[in-house]
């Protein structure tokens, strides 16, 4: 047992339950204020508040970071079933995802700080928060497929009271529709799991898989199926056609850095159990060249396409992100689907590109809806005028997620186009750098007008006086980092592809 590794799971849980029961009793005493009161009716809590979300939130990110990075550890909490532990484990991949989901979260909790003021019900939302950053380092630190699934229904659970939180009836619906949307897909990665343990050797992660070749003679079809499965179910928390519906629904209702870490790291968890089943179980020799690859080629880059396109045609500003994180995970799927070691590269160096990408660009919306109530696409004209600062960081985030040099989205799509013609893919080795050169296009075609927009706004800009009101330090700093994140991995990309590459050498080697 490595204690280690169980603190920046249990101090998170621990300290955000406290919260919350802080929260349930002043509820119950009714002295508590409604949402939407204002900064001036600001809780009387907030300097003390601050601080312990701050102080939990950063000894467990320093733990997280020490265990992921100081070497090898492993801890059995306790088992579940006969042979099948729940099982903590450190290993590349859960290296990469513990340090990408640790810096956005400090960020977007310094930006919280400031605008959940606003909002209101703050220790309920913060002791979520907390909450859900332990389950999810318990989701990455996991060492079997069991352990996995546990903390993925965790991660659902813990993430729809912030879809919910302003309690209005639409916000009530959208997490409803959440809620539904992961579980059904949590329901088809179930499904494989029971077969997956039929057939493997053992459900613990091994780089190549761990499939027994010979229990799986004579059943390969009801494998497949199962894998299938499996992927369309965890997919749909990656926002994958048919059951990406719930993203456009949530992201609107959410406050904003709630829309932020929901875009830029849960989404994720849908794609890091596509890889723990592939890669890690099943083993990718198994799915190639069957009908299971290249149907999931195809609904990637069917969802790449509509996302896209639905981006484009929207005009409420959160909604259209919303569109552009179905569009954009579904990069990575793709991918993960061609079974190549450039492809599976440069979808990892995408997990945290467009990480940092995406919750910047939600956090903006933030600041333009918290300074002005502004929400829709039209509404944002000369927002360059009066946040200079803010809108080149959004400038700078919406050409990394386009794929301009020298961001990093330039170098993720490099080594997915490359991944892709190097592939025997068959058509879709040209078919998927086409459809994501076109939804390049198309990204650029829903996010720089926003920018072209806000610096020089025309007549319909011109008719408000452009007084310049920047947003205060704690907003505009994790927007800085962010950007500055999103522009410097493309100028320096060699340590984050390499490691990318180490993992796909790993487990794409024969």
């Amino acid at each position: 047992m490595d204690a280690l590794l169980l603190v920046p799971i249990a101090l998170p849980l621990i300290g955000g339950a406290a919260l919350l029961v802080s929260s349930f009793r002043e509820s119950v005493s009714g002295g508590r204020r409604g949402p939407g009161a204002g900064e001036a009716a600001a809780s009387p809590h907030w300097p003390w508040l601050g601080r312990y979300v701050a102080a939990v939130l950063g000894i467990s990110v320093v733990s997280a970071l020490a265990a992921a990075w100081t070497g090898e550890r492993e801890a059995v909490l306790f088992t579940l079933l006969d042979g099948i532990p729940v099982y903590f484990r450190v290993d590349a991949l859960g290296r990469l995802f513990v340090t990408v989901a640790s810096v956005i979260w400090m960020l977007a909790m310094l930006f919280g700080f400031v605008y959940m003021r606003r909002e209101g019900k703050e220790k309920r939302y913060f002791g979520f928060y907390l909450m859900l950053y332990g389950i999810l380092m318990g989701l990455y630190f996991a060492g079997n497929l069991v352990t996995m699934y546990l903390f993925y229904e965790l991660t659902t659970l813990a993430s729809m009271p912030l879809v919910l939180h302003s309690g209005k009836r639409e916000s009530i619906m959208a997490a409803l529709k959440y809620l539904f949307y992961s579980l059904c897909g949590a329901y088809g990665g179930l499904f494989g799991i029971f077969f997956l343990h039929r057939y493997c050797g053992s459900l613990t992660f091994a780089a190549g898989g761990t499939l027994d070749p010979a229990a799986a003679q004579g059943h390969e079809g009801i494998l497949l199926i199962a894998v299938f499965a499996a992927l369309v179910g965890f997919g749909a928390k990656a926002g994958m056609l048919p059951l990406h519906a719930w993203l456009p629904t949530a992201h609107p209702v959410a406050p904003s850095p709630a829309s932020a870490v929901l875009s830029a790291v849960i989404v994720k968890s849908g794609v890091l159990a596509a890889i723990r089943v592939v890669f890690y179980i099943v083993g990718p020799e198994f799915l190639r060249g069957t009908w299971v690859q290249r149907a999931w080629m195809g609904l990637a880059l069917l969802t790449v396409f509509t996302g896209s396109l639905l981006a484009y045609r929207e005009r409420v500003f959160k909604k259209r992100l919303a569109y552009s994180t179905v569009s954009q995970v579904s990069y990575i799927l793709f991918g993960l689907s061609l079974l190549t070691e450039d492809a599976f590269a440069g979808a990892l160096f995408h997990v945290a590109v467009h990480a940092a990408a995406k919750c910047g660009l939600f956090l903006t919306a933030g600041v333009f809806a918290y300074h002005f109530g502004y929400t829709k696409v039209e509404e944002l004209a000369g927002m360059g005028k009066r946040m200079p600062g803010t809108m080149w960081c959004y400038l700078l985030l919406s050409l990394t997620l386009v794929g301009i040099p020298p961001t990093g989205g330039f170098i993720s799509k490099w080594y997915l186009a490359e991944g892709a013609l190097q592939s025997d893919a068959g058509a879709f080795a040209w078919l998927g750098p086409a459809v994501l050169l076109l939804s390049a296009l198309l990204t650029a075609g829903y996010l720089l007008p926003v920018a072209m927009g806000g610096f020089f706004p025309g007549p319909r800009g011109s008719a408000e006086p452009l007084e310049r009101r920047e947003a205060p330090p704690a907003m505009l700093l994790p927007l800085v980092m962010l950007a500055a994140l999103a522009v410097l991995s493309g100028i320096f990309p060699g340590g984050l592809a390499g490691y990318a590459s180490d993992i796909a050498g790993a487990v794409l080697s024969p």
